[in-house]
């Protein structure tokens, strides 16, 4: 009897963000992600059209992490008619949790700003989502563990397997009328500072695999002589080194390196100071669940000691006037919103300032245009020259680049059916693509956003 899925591309397909992959079949529809276009204003815009399926026939929501591009459309899907259980890992809809009502004060505040101020062509403008609506879908989530087959229906299963990246990531491999598809998610780094390699599939009949570094080898730095020498040159020019870092993972990351300098007395006790009330939330999920990291509890609890963590916006403006040289570690990592905002605007006019940029940057975010030498930077309806200097360690990133995605599949004993390749850039992904032709001679597709790709099964 032959049996057909359906997949539909409802986001990262050609582009690196938006993750959303329904897969149809007669028993279950079924969504791996549910995430939110970030970057160019083109890709924004598409998180106000509904999606072109009816929302309310899917069963049930997958994720592979916690990450914004990755759940930050969940409400709206609610808001479309998804009644279903939304799935992850423990820490995954930990970070979730964190991040919608995080993304939904913003937001409620982003909105209240501009209908204030003006700085808006619509009238009224209005949030994406509200802390209530996020309230209502983290009420849809349900936990499951790593590393356990779970049967949705006699001829479909699914588990989840620990994928690096960020705290509680994973791929999943969904078996479906006896063929296996593998949903790679964000794959992490095989040499990362607080967690371990990722796993490996070993058999995947139908890839998707993600390709936001297919075309890059991230750079051999030597990580503390380039935060320890940064670190000298802000405190001789008696300035300020800011750094915009993602919530989950890299501000993490950030402080256990700067910790670590500080510990080996390769920098002063120059003052550090933590702003992202996100990123201390996500600190707590980090002590909830120490299985899923290196850190040991005590080195966890001196690291956060350490650090100045700042709790309110009164004290980010008591951050900006301190006279001292400091280090200052605020969200959001693309520069596209957050506390670190208010530090930019404040600094990034002064010579003395030095912003270091230490993630993957989107096309249309300030962070890429940082990175590309933009003279000027538009915050709140505003322009603002930059006089800072602008550094970017791209070393620093949480996700594989091309020879850690090779490694990632040395392990597939069998010949993929088709390789989607997905969540990248249009270079990344050829790049991937011909690599991938010439080391392993694989089918590899790149589907374009809204493509439905129909798979018959015998």
């Amino acid at each position: 009897m032959n049996h057909f899925v359906n997949i539909h591309f409802l986001g990262a397909a050609g582009i690196v963000t938006g993750s959303k992959f329904l897969i149809e079949t007669a028993d279950k529809k079924i969504l791996i992600d549910c995430g939110m276009f970030q970057g160019i204003k083109e890709l924004r815009e598409l998180n106000w059209i509904d999606l072109p399926i009816d929302v309310s026939t899917i069963d049930l929501v997958i994720l592979t992490h916690g990450h914004l591009d990755h759940v930050g459309y969940l409400p709206r899907l609610l808001k479309q008619g998804f009644t279903g259980k939304i799935i992850g890992t423990a820490p995954t809809l930990a970070i979730a949790e964190i991040i919608l009502k995080d993304s939904a004060k913003i937001h409620e505040e982003f909105t209240k700003k501009a209908n204030d101020e003006k700085f808006t062509k619509h009238d009224p403008a209005l949030p994406f989502y509200t802390k209530i609506e996020a309230e209502k879908t983290i009420a849809q989530f349900q936990v499951e563990a790593p590393d356990k087959w779970i049967w949705l229906s006699e001829h479909i299963s699914y588990r989840f397997q620990y994928n690096g990246h960020i705290i509680g990531a994973t791929f999943i491999e969904l078996d479906v009328y006896g063929k296996r598809f593998v949903f790679s998610g964000d794959i992490g780094r095989t040499n990362d500072h607080l967690l371990e390699a990722p796993k490996k599939p070993e058999w995947a009949d139908f890839l998707f695999m993600e390709s936001t570094y297919g075309n890059k080898l991230h750079p051999k730095d030597n990580i503390q002589e380039v935060l320890s020498r940064l670190i000298n040159e802000t405190i001789h020019k008696k300035g300020n080194l800011i750094i915009p870092s993602f919530a989950v993972e890299r501000l993490q990351m950030l402080m256990y390196l700067l910790w670590k300098l500080y510990k080996e007395n390769r920098i002063p006790n120059i003052p550090i100071f933590i702003d992202s009330p996100m990123g201390n939330n996500v600190l707590e999920v980090f002590e909830r669940f120490p299985n899923w990291h290196k850190l040991s509890t005590a080195e966890y609890r001196a690291m956060c000691n350490h650090m100045n963590i700042i709790e309110s916006y009164k004290e980010t403006w008591e951050t900006i006037d301190d006279k001292r040289s400091k280090i200052i570690i605020a969200g959001s990592g693309m520069v596209t919103g957050g506390r670190v905002l208010t530090y930019m605007q404040q600094l990034i006019g002064q010579a003395s300032t030095t912003v270091l940029l230490v993630g993957y940057q989107a096309e249309g975010t300030r962070g890429r245009q940082l990175q590309e030498g933009a003279h000027e930077i538009r915050f709140f309806g505003k322009y603002y020259p930059v006089k800072a200097t602008v550094k970017n360690i791209e070393s620093l990133s949480a996700h594989a680049d091309q020879n850690d995605l090779l490694h990632w599949l040395s392990n597939i004993k069998n010949i993929p059916e088709n390789v989607y390749l997905i969540h990248g850039e249009p270079m990344a992904l050829d790049a991937l693509r011909v690599k991938l032709k010439d080391t392993y001679n694989w089918h590899v597709t790149i589907p374009k956003l809204n493509d439905i790709e129909q798979i018959s099964i015998n």
